[in-house]
Order: C-alpha cells, then sequence, then structure tokens
C-alpha cells in the first residue's frame, strides 16, 4: 500500500502533468496532443538520421579500424607478457645458480681455513724448535714458545682420537719436544724448591719466582702427571720441614726473652705484700713495665719497691699496646738484636710476635699454593694443612706449655684478645686456613684464663683478713688489685666480648664487696665513721679506675654506685650527729609534726626548741670548721671529700630551714627560740666558703 501511494505521488509531482492538472485541460485531450508532438518529433529524426547516413557509415568504418588495432596492440602485449614471463625463469635460475656458487665458495674457503688451521696446528715452526732446546726456562722467549708447544701437543691429542693420518708425521718431534721441556722444568723448579733449604734465605723470593712461572706447573699436569706429582710431593716435604725448622728455632729463641721473674702460684689478688718487702722479689723489670715507671726506661733495669710489685702485675697500663693496630702490625722481634740489647718482654709481647710470624708466613703459603698449584678453595686448604699441620701443631704445643703455666690474668686476656684480631685479619686477606687454629688456641687461654681468675676469686674469699696489717682508711691495696684487674679486662672485653669473661668480673665485684666489708668490720670494729670512710674511700678509688679503663655503665658499676651512696649518706648523718645531733633530731621530729599537724605536739617540745636553739646558735661555726676539717682529712680523693663536704652542708642548712619553720610556727611563738637561732642566710653564706673552686 504504502508502495502504491509512492508511483502515485511521483506521478502528480511530474511537471507536465502539474502543468495539465492546472490547466484544466481533459487529459485525454491532453495525452493525443502529446502523442502527435512524439510522432512528428520521430518523423524529424528519421529524415535527420537519412541526411547523416553517409556521415554515419564512414563513423562504422573507424570504429571496425579501431578494433582491428586494438586487437593487434592487444596481441603484442600478451606477447610481450610471454617474453617477460621468459625473463623471470631465467632470472630466478641465474639467482639459484649464485646461491649454489656462493654455497660452494663458502664451503671452499672454510675447508681451506680448516686445512690450513689443521696444517698450522701439524707443523713445527723452527723457532719453537730452537727456544724449547736452547733457551733458558727464566727466559721469556721460552715460555712464549712452551705455550705454542702446549697447544700443538693438545691438538695432537685430539687427533689420535680421531685417528688421523697425518698425525704420525709430527708426532714423535712433539713428543721429544715436551719430554725435553718437561725436562727443562723438572730442573728449574726443583733447584727453586732447593733453595728453600738454604739457611736464612727468604723464601719468598723462590715463591715469587715460582708464581711467575705457574704455568710450568701446568705443563706438567698436562704431560707428565708423574713429575707434576714429584714436584709436588718435594714441595710439601721440603717446605713443611722448612717452616717447622724455622718456628722451632724462632720460638725457642723468642721463649729466653721472656722476663726473668714471672707470676706464680701465690702471686694472687688475696696475697700479702709482706711476703716480698724481705724477699727481693719485687724487683723485677716486669713490674716496672707494667708500672710504666721511669729510672731504667721500658725495660730497664732500675728497681722498684718490694710492695709495688703485686701493685703493677694486675694492672693493664700500657700492655694492651699490643692489641692497637700499629701493636697487631708491628714488626715481630728479632731474638739475636732483643739479645744483644738486653730486651726482655711480657709474654703477650713474645705470643704476639710469634703468632703474626705464623699468620703472615701461612697467609703467603695459602696464596701461593692455590696460585703455583691451580687449586681450589678446598685442595688449596688440603695442601696447605700438608705444609703447615707440623707447624701448626708445635706452634700449638709451645704455646700450651707456657700457657697452662701461666698465672698472669691479663696476660691470658691480652693474648685471647690477640687470638680474635688475628682471626679477623685472617678473614680480610681471605685466608680461612687458620681459623681451626685461632679456636684452638682461644679454648686453651681461655680455659687457663677462667682457671687463673677462679684461683683469684677464690684466693680473696680464703684471705684472712687478719693478717693484713697496717690498714688505714685509705683505699687497700687488695682493692686496688682487684679494682685494676676489672678495669683492664673490662676495657678490653668491650672492645669485643668474649663468652664468659663478663660472668667471671661478675664474680670479682661480688668478692671485692664482700672483702671490703670484712675489712672494714675486722679493722674498724667499733668505729662505723671509720668504716664508712674506709668503704667510700675504697668504693671511690675502684669507680675512678673502672670508669678510666673500662665502661663505666655496666651493671656492676652501677651497683657500686649504689652502694657508694649509701654509705656516703649514712656517713653524711653519723659525721654530722657528732655536733650537730640534737638540732637534726629536733628538726626531723618537728618537719613530721608539722606535715601531720600536730600543733599541741609540736607546743610541747618549747623546752627542746628552746635548748637546740642556744646551742647551734654558740657552736655553729665552730662546729662547720671541724667538719670541713674532719672530711678533707678523711678522703684521698680530694673531689670525693669536697663532694661529701657540701652534701653534708647542704643537709645541714635544710635541717636548719626545717628548724627556722618549727620555731616561727604559732605555737612556739611565745618561747622566744627564734630570737636565738642563726638566719639561714648566714649558714649559706659560710657553706659557700668552703665550696670547692675547681
Amino acid at each position: 500500500m504504502s508502495a502504491d501511494t509512492s508511483d502515485e505521488s511521483a506521478v502528480l509531482g511530474d511537471a507536465v502533468i502539474q502543468e495539465a492538472l492546472t490547466s484544466g485541460t481533459d487529459l485525454r485531450e491532453y495525452s493525443h496532443k502529446l502523442e502527435d508532438k512524439l510522432k512528428q518529433l520521430e518523423q524529424q529524426s528519421i529524415l535527420d538520421y537519412i541526411n547523416k547516413a553517409d556521415h554515419i557509415a564512414s563513423l562504422h568504418g573507424h570504429i571496425t579500424t579501431c578494433d582491428r588495432i586494438l586487437l593487434q596492440m592487444q596481441g603484442a602485449l600478451e606477447g610481450y607478457l610471454s617474453h617477460l614471463s621468459s625473463i623471470s625463469q631465467e632470472l630466478q635460475s641465474l639467482q639459484e645458480q649464485s646461491s649454489s656458487l656462493q654455497q660452494q665458495l663458502h664451503n671452499t674457503t672454510s675447508a681451506n681455513q680448516h686445512i690450513t688451521a689443521a696444517l698450522d696446528s701439524l707443523t713445527l715452526p723452527q723457532t719453537v724448535i730452537h727456544h724449547i732446546f736452547n733457551t733458558p726456562v727464566t727466559e721469556a722467549a721460552f715460555m712464549e714458545h712452551l705455550r705454542i708447544l702446549d697447544q700443538k701437543s693438545r691438538y695432537l691429542k685430539e687427533q689420535r682420537f680421531k685417528e688421523s693420518a697425518s698425525v704420525s708425521d709430527v708426532d714423535e718431534l712433539v713428543s721429544k719436544m715436551c719430554i725435553c721441556a718437561v725436562s727443562k722444568i723438572r730442573d728449574y723448579l726443583l733447584q727453586k724448591i732447593s733453595q728453600f733449604r738454604k739457611p736464612l734465605s727468604n723464601h719468598h723470593i723462590p715463591q715469587n719466582a715460582m708464581v711467575k712461572h705457574k704455568f710450568f706447573f701446568e705443563f706438567l699436569l698436562q704431560h707428565t702427571r708423574s713429575i707434576a706429582g714429584e714436584i709436588h710431593d718435594e714441595y710439601v716435604d721440603t717446605m713443611s720441614k722448612v717452616y717447622c725448622s724455622y718456628f722451632q728455632a724462632y720460638t725457642k729463641q723468642l721463649w729466653k726473652l721472656q722476663y726473668d721473674e714471672l707470676m706464680c702460684r701465690d702471686d694472687l689478688l688475696g696475697s700479702e705484700d709482706s711476703r716480698y718487702s724481705s724477699s727481693g722479689m719485687g724487683s723485677s723489670s716486669f713490674a716496672s713495665f707494667t708500672s710504666g715507671g721511669s729510672g731504667g726506661g721500658l725495660f730497664g733495669s732500675s728497681r722498684v719497691p718490694a710492695k709495688s710489685r703485686l701493685h703493677t702485675v694486675f694492672a693493664l697500663a700500657t700492655r694492651d699496646a699490643v692489641l692497637s693496630p700499629d701493636g697487631l702490625m708491628e714488626d715481630i722481634i728479632v731474638p739475636h738484636i732483643a739479645e744483644r740489647d738486653g730486651n726482655r718482654y711480657p709474654f703477650e709481647m713474645l705470643f704476639r710476635s710469634q703468632q703474626f710470624a705464623l699468620l703472615d708466613n701461612c697467609c703467603r703459603e695459602y696464596v701461593f699454593v692455590s696460585q703455583f698449584f691451580l687449586l681450589n678453595e678446598t685442595d688449596a686448604l688440603k695442601l696447605f694443612s700438608a705444609v703447615m699441620n707440623n707447624t701448626v701443631q708445635h706452634v700449638q704445643k709451645e704455646v700450651y706449655s707456657v700457657v697452662m703455666g701461666s698465672y698472669d690474668s691479663v696476660g691470658l686476656c691480652l693474648c685471647l684478645h690477640l687470638c680474635h684480631q688475628y682471626k679477623l685479619l685472617c678473614h680480610k686477606r681471605a685466608v680461612p686456613a687458620l681459623d681451626a687454629h685461632w679456636d684452638s688456641l682461644t679454648d686453651a687461654i681461655f680455659s687457663r684464663f677462667e682457671y687463673v681468675i677462679k684461683l683469684n676469686i677464690q684466693s680473696v674469699l680464703d684471705c684472712d683478713v687478719a693478717k693484713f696489717s697496717n690498714v688505714d682508711m685509705r683505699p687497700h691495696y687488695m682493692c686496688r688489685r682487684i679494682a685494676e684487674l676489672c678495669g683492664g679486662v673490662g676495657g678490653m672485653e668491650r672492645r669485643f666480648p668474649i663468652e664468659g669473661t663478663e660472668a667471671l668480673l661478675s664474680g670479682l665485684h661480688r668478692e671485692l664487696e664482700a672483702v671490703l666489708v670484712r675489712l672494714s668490720a675486722h679493722h674498724f670494729p667499733r668505729n662505723r665513721l671509720h668504716q664508712l670512710v674506709f668503704l667510700i674511700n675504697n668504693y671511690d678509688m675502684v669507680l675512678a679506675v673502672l670508669a678510666e679503663k673500662s665502661r663505666g655503665d655496666s651493671s656492676e658499676s652501677e651497683r657500686m654506685r649504689e652502694v657508694l651512696s649509701a654509705c656516703t649518706a649514712e656517713y653524711i648523718h653519723e659525721v654530722l650527729s657528732h655536733d650537730f645531733g640534737p638540732m637534726l633530731s629536733y628538726a626531723h621530729t618537728a618537719q613530721q609534726l608539722l606535715d601531720a599537724g600536730d600543733t599541741q605536739g609540736l607546743k610541747q617540745t618549747e623546752g627542746m626548741a628552746l635548748n637546740v636553739a642556744r646551742s647551734f646558735t654558740n657552736s655553729w661555726r665552730a662546729a662547720v670548721e671541724q667538719l670541713n676539717n674532719q672530711v678533707m682529712q678523711c678522703f684521698s680523693n680530694f673531689r670525693t671529700g669536697t663532694s661529701i663536704l657540701q652534701r653534708a652542708l647542704e643537709t645541714l642548712i635544710t635541717a636548719h630551714h626545717s628548724l627556722n619553720r618549727a620555731l616561727s610556727h604559732p605555737a612556739l611563738q611565745h618561747c622566744n627560740a627564734q630570737q636565738y637561732i642563726v638566719n639561714t642566710h648566714h649558714l649559706i653564706v659560710e657553706a659557700k666558703k668552703y665550696k670547692p673552686t675547681f
């Protein structure tokens, strides 16, 4: 329906129909008119065609001619196309031939190269033959041509497996040259190894020469393993004997340089100094070394007072210089020079020299065997052990023989730390071969160190304090020994903690506190003030030594500060009670009553308040002067004395302030006691006179 509608719309939209419709003409009539017009036009067109017939015939001829020409051109083009197709096939054929020729050229070139290389590998230049047979092995030309010979020999071995016929032409000559080279290399290496046996020779020089020619051993491994094994075994046998002999002689001479007088079993913390007063044993140079005294120099022959010996052997002093970077790397001691100069050394310096010599030689040896014998780490350790095992065992045996008889706790501790430092040094040099040695020494030395420390602790525990004569309130010499030992060992412990040392130091501190209490109780049995002065002087000395030598923040130091503070507080109370006892007692009581608001109780103290005020006013200035003299004379450390005096005066001023507060209370005003009491400001001014100026 919609399609019909659209057709009708199209017809109605035609311009002719629109004109007919608008003019009001009958459509049939209009249709006949149009048909007549069309017939007229048709007749006219026919006449025109007849008039143009010649031209149309001519045009037809031209079109026919063009068709014929186009057909000819089409044939020509098809011929060209066929020709081009044949050319393309020819080009493709030429390309295939070119690729084939190129591959043939490549194969020919490759074959030529292989043949040339094979011929080069099979032929031996005259220069190679000349240098292998005639040139000394130490010259660079021999090494250069030896490498060429090695390459040709390796190639021949490969060709033998392929059963190449050309190998037989040169195989005999190459074999003879290899035999000649092996013989010359063997003689050279054996000659170098024999140089190690010469006395006083520096074996690092032939080792360096051998490392420069390490290709020789590689050549032996490649061509004659039996000769390489001979060189290997000869080197191990020679060097193991050389090192063992050297360290036997060196250690024997080194031990002779130790101090003549050594610490014995009786040289303990709890020993009395009176043993040495008459025996003359206090004149050792070891005491001079540890005390750092002047007169005869560090290793001089100056005599020291008899009682100073045990004071110094427990002190670290400058002995830890061996642990400094310069001390660790210092040149080893040369025994005959030291003997000529008359020098003597403590054990730790001899131990350092011996161990540093061992470390230096072992590090060089480990690097040498790794490089020259072309070994990995595992095989290098095995070969190193074969060379150095006897030497290391001998060194350990010699050290054990001295250590197991030593009672020098400071020296043993220094040796422990030397082992640790040298183990680190080996690791820095990438030489793990001595780890077991350092661990073995550390275990043995620490075992002895622990035994000696426990022996000293037991000596303090067992000492009879009644046998100590002339004990006064100054720091006791046995306590100074303990403090010096704890400070020295603690200072080294701070650099590198060694398991077990902290527990030993704690034991020493416990016995120190216990023996101080025993000494004070026995020698000042009925005088608490003297006991306190003795304890304060000793605790103060111990803390000063610990602060100087080691860390001052250890638990033992903190514990000792607490005890010192308690003793100081008790001493201040005791010393003030002598002249200011009534005033302190009343001030304390009055303060409690004031704090409790007990006015009635405070009023009942009128009489006491009046007496205290009068007594204090009459005597306080002289009593303060006496307090100053007494305190400053009791304490060996001036700073400690002035500090205690200031604390005592502060306590006195605080008590005086409480007294003033009580006397000004309304409950006591009618007794007029306040008029007798001195002003607190005057007391403060007086106290400032005794304030230290440093």
